[in-house]
């Protein structure tokens, strides 16, 4: 059952959105987007402020980062790379600026997010590849803000919840330390969503299982398997990670993709926990003013995000 707060963020939602959307042109999809995130975005909280800076990946791809630095800056503990959902279709630096700002302002961390190439014109891998670059250069300390807390996390939310997990589990693979957590809130893990929310949760409201999946042809076409380090529930392994926390929601048909990667990772003598939002749809994240359930979900992540900030 919705929570009171999730039927009225639902039908909000609805007006905000043209019902044709899904026959718009990708370029309509995102200012439509752009527009939705606006009209749900608060002014930063006071003490934040935002620092905008062009990034160059070493194979020569030019984007933007963005850093949320909380109110006390230099006496932060940690820095968390933010990566935003959208399916890999939508989404900018300002779409997420309401979590991305709360973030900062309540766990006290340096927050940067990217803006990454977007398919369908940028295919699998190219998201990942931004954002892989991106957390290599904070590791090298070679952000463009200055110096950064140098203790590093990975956070992101559906398509970036793919991105931060590939990123921890990439990392991993070549040897490479220094992140010391995962934060990832109903993220997409497989080309396919796991049962039984796959199909109990087939036609839920906010993202449907065809929105799944026709988000996912677009980024991995027929290809994903050629990317594998790209499809988190796809690894041969799963030691070896940081700390995970991995939040599903329990009306969303990507639910059980975090309780299997969180299963997956304890079984591999890793630490991970995937608590469900009782009464939460996806993209809910958004509804921070005004659902209990999401002010209780933005509280685990800003709980993990501090105690994981020494590393």
């Amino acid at each position: 059952m919705l929570e009171p707060e999730m039927i009225a963020f639902v039908e909000r939602t609805k007006g905000l959105y043209p019902r044709d959307r899904s026959v718009s042109t990708f370029a309509e999809q995102r200012a439509v987007y752009e527009q939705y995130a606006a009209a749900l975005t608060p002014p930063l909280p006071d003490g934040v402020t935002t620092h905008d800076a062009p990034f160059t990946s070493p194979d020569g791809h030019t984007f933007g980062v963005r850093l949320y630095a909380p109110a006390e800056r230099a006496r932060s503990m940690g820095t968390v790379l933010y990566f935003h959902g959208g399916g890999f279709v939508v989404g900018s630096l300002d779409s997420h600026g309401l979590i991305t700002a709360r973030i900062a302002a309540d766990t006290g961390l340096c927050v940067v997010t990217v803006d990454y190439r977007l398919a369908p014109e940028h295919a699998a891998p190219a998201a990942h590849d931004d954002c892989l670059a991106v957390t290599r250069a904070a590791l090298d300390g070679r952000l463009p803000f200055g110096p950064l807390p140098r203790s590093l996390q990975l956070a992101g939310d559906s398509a970036g919840g793919t991105l931060a997990a590939s990123v921890a589990m990439r990392l991993r693979d070549e040897g490479k330390a220094g992140v010391h957590g995962v934060a990832l809130v109903y993220p997409m893990l497989g080309i396919e969503p796991q049962w039984p929310a796959r199909d109990s949760e087939a036609d839920a409201p906010m993202l449907t299982l065809a929105d799944v999946r026709r988000y996912g042809a677009l980024y991995w076409s027929s290809r994903a398997r050629d990317h594998a380090w790209t499809v988190p529930l796809e690894a041969s392994r799963y030691d070896g990670l940081p700390p995970t926390l991995a939040i599903g929601v329990e009306h969303d048909p990507l639910r059980d993709d975090a309780r299997v990667f969180a299963e997956r990772i304890r079984a591999a003598g890793g630490q991970a926990s995937a608590p469900v939002g009782i009464g939460l749809v996806h993209g809910s994240w958004r509804a921070l003013a005004t659902s209990p359930g999401v002010q209780w979900m933005h509280r685990e992540v800003c709980r993990f995000l501090v105690e994981h900030a020494a590393g």
